[in-house]
């Protein structure tokens, strides 16, 4: 059920949640959680020290005021001073001091004024207690003990008595019970969190391996919904891979059974006399082979090759000096060293990567490699000063056997399957390839791989 808000409301909602909310399943499912346990735990807190704290701290403080006003009912009776104390001590556990009117000031301002929080119902009953007399509370410096003070007409008298007189143990212990069965409830629910959790991570690791051609063992664990997913995606990937390796057996076979005839013909026409009709037929033959050699080497880019760590920098240092030394064309190529390796299969992503650059050096006079880093990725684009490729026909040239009008046809160009296999490949690996316009005024080609 999806409730609907204002568009101004639903906007700032989608903003909060990409800000604040957390991204993976682990802490969501922890504040889906804990942020009821939270509401809880705050609620029965605030219910407790509502009722409980208020009745037992103002029923503490009411029985402490009760007995200071009995011992100083007593002094007021002409009572020995030193016998009321003993008292005092004796009944109360109070130690009370007498102070008269001249001496009294001093005692003030030795006590430093504490919490309101800690003292307001003992304050409140001593108000109430005695109308007529000023009277202070005061905590000593750990909260051990507190000094009452409550100035008559005749003089102050400072009662010395222990903090839990006004304060129940009990409080404190039912905060602390709170407080550690939700640190409890949170480690068991962390441990079997991460457990789950761990095995969607592998699912999804598993999942993008394939995506890069990187076969991956996974063996499905934790709830019955993440098995069923896992063994979902197990049986999905041999399937596909038994697709794949059945049709790229199945197109080897005719491409190489196809090479027979050919060679057979070309024989045939060896032998007969040369003439007009002859050679076309001969160009025939030579353009059909081409076309397999390429769909060959279209087909092996699905082949069993193993990944491997694959030095970028390398590779394309190689691929460029081989044109070098075939090639009137300028090329620019700075190799990065900030480009860590990358994992995939180092034949298939050599025949991607010459493809791409083979084809700028067919229609350019200036090329341009840059190989460089971002994120998680990496990019490697191809620039020429070549006629470049029409915006409406950039996705077209990536088909098999697809060739561009004019310029980049059969007589200046392939069989129309470099950038398709250059495709197959880049994605094979979790990549992507993009055709854009060039700086040099021709083509360029943006590569991103993932690190």
């Amino acid at each position: 059920m999806h409730i609907k808000f204002p568009k101004k409301i639903d906007s700032l909602l989608s903003s909060f949640r990409r800000k604040f909310m957390p991204k993976t399943m682990f802490f969501r499912t922890m504040l889906l959680i804990f942020i009821p346990l939270i509401v809880v735990q705050v609620v029965s807190i605030y219910a407790f020290f509502d009722g409980n704290w208020k009745r037992v701290g103002r029923r503490l403080s009411d029985n402490l005021t009760s007995n200071m006003a009995f011992v100083i009912q007593l002094n007021d009776g002409s009572a020995d001073f030193s016998r009321v104390r003993r008292l005092a001590s004796s009944m109360y556990n109070l130690d009370v001091s007498f102070y008269d009117n001249e001496s009294k000031h001093s005692v003030w301002r030795e006590n430093k004024k504490n919490s309101h929080f800690a003292t307001k119902y003992l304050e409140d009953a001593l108000k109430k207690q005695f109308p007529l007399a000023n009277t202070e509370v005061f905590l000593t410096k750990h909260h051990s003990n507190l000094n009452v003070l409550i100035d008559t007409d005749q003089g102050l008298y400072v009662f010395n008595t222990p903090s839990k007189n006004i304060f129940s143990s009990s409080i404190f212990g039912f905060v602390l019970w709170m407080i550690g069965s939700a640190l409890l409830l949170f480690v068991v629910a962390s441990l079997f969190l991460r457990v789950q959790a761990r095995s969607i991570t592998q699912l999804a690791e598993a999942a993008e391996d394939f995506g890069k051609g990187i076969n991956t063992k996974f063996k499905p664990y934790g709830s019955i919904e993440v098995r069923r997913a896992g063994l979902a995606f197990t049986k999905m990937k041999e399937r596909i891979m038994r697709q794949i390796s059945e049709r790229t057996q199945m197109l080897a076979g005719v491409s190489h059974d196809l090479r027979t005839p050919l060679t057979r013909m070309k024989l045939q026409m060896a032998m007969l006399p040369e003439s007009e009709e002859n050679k076309e037929f001969v160009q025939d033959i030579n353009e059909m082979e081409k076309m397999l050699d390429g769909y060959l080497a279209f087909v092996s880019g699905e082949g069993g090759e193993k990944p491997t760590f694959v030095d970028l920098n390398e590779m394309i240092s190689g691929i460029i000096n081989k044109y070098r030394k075939n090639s009137n064309a300028m090329i620019r190529f700075a190799t990065n060293y900030d480009v860590s390796a990358i994992q995939g299969r180092e034949q298939a992503l050599r025949r991607a990567i010459t493809n791409v650059i083979e084809n700028a050096f067919h229609y350019g006079s200036t090329i341009a490699v840059h190989l460089d880093s971002e994120g998680k990725n990496v990019q490697l684009s191809i620039d020429d000063d070549g006629p470049g490729i029409p915006a409406d026909k950039r996705e077209d040239v990536f088909k098999a056997f697809y060739r561009v009008d004019g310029s980049r046809n059969k007589e200046t160009g392939g069989v129309g399957l470099g950038l398709s296999i250059a495709k197959d490949v880049i994605v094979s690996h979790g990549g992507s390839i993009e055709l854009s316009d060039s700086e040099l005024g021709g083509l360029r080609v943006l590569i991103t791989l993932p690190l």
